[in-house]
Order: C-alpha cells, then structure tokens, then sequence
C-alpha cells in the first residue's frame, strides 16, 4: 500500500493505493490512470458501461479516448435504467460478446456499476440471470473462469456498489429488485476521483449521501456479529455527518466530496455485516414506483429507526456518543437524523415524492422477503412491513404495532 494522505482527515488526499476489500485508488485525476489499470489486469478489448446522461459527458468521453489513444479496442453501452433491468443486462452482455470485449468499465452511478458488474458476469455464462439470484449457494452455478473483470468507477458518493459482491438489477415481470451475487462481481480495480463528482446536482448528492449513511447505519445496527464491519460503519458514519453537508452547500469542496466517496465505500464494505428494514422495503419501492434507491432509504430512515428503536437503545447511545452528539441517547441519532434530512433537503414522507399506500400489503410482503431482512434487529412480519410503510407515507413517527 502506498498513501500520501495526511492523517488529518480534513486535508485533501493527493493519493492513495489501498487493497481492502479490492484494490482501490484514491484521490483527484486518478480516473487518468484507467487505460494503465485496463493494461495491468490483461484487459485488451473494454466496455465502457455507463448511462445516458453521463455518455456524452467530456469526463466519459475523455475516458474512453484516453484508452482509444493506448490502443485499447474501447466501446461503449450506455442503454442503462436508473433502475436497471434484466433487458438492460442482456442488452450489454449481447455487445460485450459480439464485439469480442474481455472487460467491463463501469462508469457512473450505482445503476451504472450494478449493470455493468452484472454485464461483465453474466456475458460468460450459459445459464439465465435469474439462476444466479442471491439464495442458497445458486452463486456455485456460475462459470467463475467466464467472468470478465470489472473496473469499477463511482461519479456519486451512494451505493458503494464498487465494492460489492452482488449487482442490484429489476425483475420487470415480477416487480421485484434481485440480488445477482457472486463473490467474483467485486470489481478488480476501484478508482475513487472526486473530480467526477464535482458537477453532481445538491440534491442528488444529498440522496446518494444518505443512501452511504443508510448502509453503515444499517450494518452498524444489524444484529449479526462482525465487529471490524461495525467499526467501518462507525468511521463512515462520521465521515458523512462532516462532509455530507458540506457537499451539499458547496459541490466544489474538492476535500468534501473525496471523503464522500470514502464513506461510500466504507458503508458498502460495512454491510456485509447486513442490512435492514430500510433496504428491504427499498427495494421493492423501486421496483414498483422506479424511484431513486438513495432517495428512498433517506425518507425511510427515520421510521425504520422509531420501528427498531426497542432494541437498540444501548447501540444508538453508543453511536451518539461516538458522533459527538448533545443528546447522547436515542432521541439524539434519532434527532440529528432528522434535521440532516431537513438539512439537505429531503422531503419528510414517501407521499412527497408520489408514492401512497396503496400496495402496502403487497410491498410488506415482498420486503419480508427481501435478503436485506433477515439482519434487520427486529423480524418484522409482512404486516408490520405495510404499517411501516404506511408510517413513512403519512409521516407518523411512531412504532410498529
């Protein structure tokens, strides 16, 4: 490992090179270093995965004629969802073959990174996406020498999808969200550049900040053992409530938003630890309503807190006291959740982004169903679900029943 950081964690980083849990470079202008990190990992012929709105970007274009300038055979997909869907894939994963690619960049947001991880492990292999749905050990089915390598490169501060063993992708038939895992989707070379974060909008920086701090809240709060995740989690936690605010103000703070990314990546290392009720009712609200991910676990957090609030009093007074907060008990994690939301703009309920409770019986039980709840610190049932949905709908914040 070579760093250059000061240890004073409000110094800009000039460069970093970490291994843990993959190799990750860090700092401003490391996303120059792509084609060199394509030639060092054997990847000749790459596909560039990203979405529509970043396509035709100069940070994407520039990207990809730096690797066209070394002589790599460079392409581009960009037909990607903000929720990405099993057409989307096979639609990557067609190209990837016919155009005789042997390796994945994905290149954007955590819809980006997740089709793009899913392009690169799917493209290989000659079973169905859905054989490789994260239940039971369906993971041992795949191909692994098949699975193309990934570079992963984040242009938000969110998902940490750039560390993660599973791609989140939309089962359109079913209105679910699946988990595609396989411990060979973690990509194999991370580039964390905080200039490709710069021209993010206050408000999406805002939802992808939060969807960081709903993962290591989530892992911190799970009732899984896994001490070293749950001191990741603290750390990133920490991390968010400096810069996150600061990000929000002012989208050129080059010091903010590189730590940003990092507590993105912290959060995503932390869940493996698990998640919770957040996640499980997310996901099947994005599904059915294609609403953005980090949005909806930002509206959902304060609810899922009150739900599992009988559980963890010692744990939350801990956080408290690790935050440096005034209130050092429940009510004071519970308090500062809620006016860093109002802080950064985030509407108070699901009703104000247009979504009722209609579906509350059907999205309960899908969320009961959902991987992320079985860590969750109180097993919910479907119904408690559809209450705690209808919660964040009407903006009661109270307890399940």
């Amino acid at each position: 490992m070579t760093d250059s950081t000061q240890s004073d964690a409000s110094s800009i980083p000039l460069t970093a090179d970490w291994n843990y849990p993959t190799p990750i470079a860090v700092g401003a202008g490391r996303s120059n270093e792509l084609a060199a990190f394509c030639q060092g990992l054997g990847i000749r012929a790459p596909l560039v995965v990203t979405d529509p709105g970043l396509a035709d970007l100069p940070m994407v274009v520039n990207l990809v004629d730096q690797c066209a300038d070394q002589g790599l055979q460079v392409a581009l997909f960009s037909d990607v969802q903000g929720n990405p869907t099993l057409d989307n894939v096979e639609a990557g994963a067609a190209l990837f073959r016919s155009g005789g690619h042997d390796g994945v960049i994905a290149l954007g947001g955590g819809s980006a990174l997740d089709a793009g991880k899913a392009i690169g492990f799917i493209a290989g292999q000659d079973r169905p996406l859905w054989d490789f749905d994260d239940i039971g050990d369906n993971w041992t089915l795949a191909r692994e020498e098949h699975i193309a390598p990934i570079i992963a490169i984040p242009t938000t501060a969110g998902t940490g999808s750039e560390v993660g063993r599973v791609a989140v992708i939309t089962d359109t038939e079913a209105r679910c969200k699946r988990l595609i895992f396989h411990p060979r989707i973690l990509p194999c070379q991370v580039i964390l550049d905080p200039e490709l974060t710069l021209s993010l909008p206050a408000h999406l920086t805002a939802a992808t900040g939060m969807d960081a701090l709903s993962h290591s809240l989530e892992a911190y709060c799970a009732h899984t053992f896994h001490p070293l995740a749950e001191g990741i989690a603290l750390r990133g936690m920490g991390l968010i409530k400096e810069y996150l605010p600061r990000a929000v103000a002012d989208g050129s703070d080059l010091a903010a938003r590189t730590q940003l990314l990092v507590a993105s990546t912290m959060g995503a290392t932390a869940f493996q630890k698990g998640l919770g009720a957040m996640h499980a009712l997310a996901h099947p609200l994005g599904a059915r309503y294609n609403a953005h991910h980090g949005l909806l676990n930002a509206i959902l957090m304060p609810y899922v807190l009150q739900a599992n609030r009988p559980v963890l009093g010692d744990k939350l007074s801990h956080l408290a006291r690790t935050l440096d907060l005034d209130n050092t008990g429940v009510d004071g994690v519970l308090d500062w959740v809620l006016d860093l939301r109002q802080a950064i703009g985030i509407p108070n309920t699901l009703a104000d982004i247009g979504i009722d409770a209609a579906e509350a019986a059907l999205i309960g039980a899908q969320a009961v169903a959902d991987p992320t709840a079985a860590t969750n610190p109180v097993p919910f049932t479907a119904e408690q679900y559809a209450q705690l949905l209808g919660h964040a709908v009407t903006g009661e914040l109270k307890a399940v029943d």
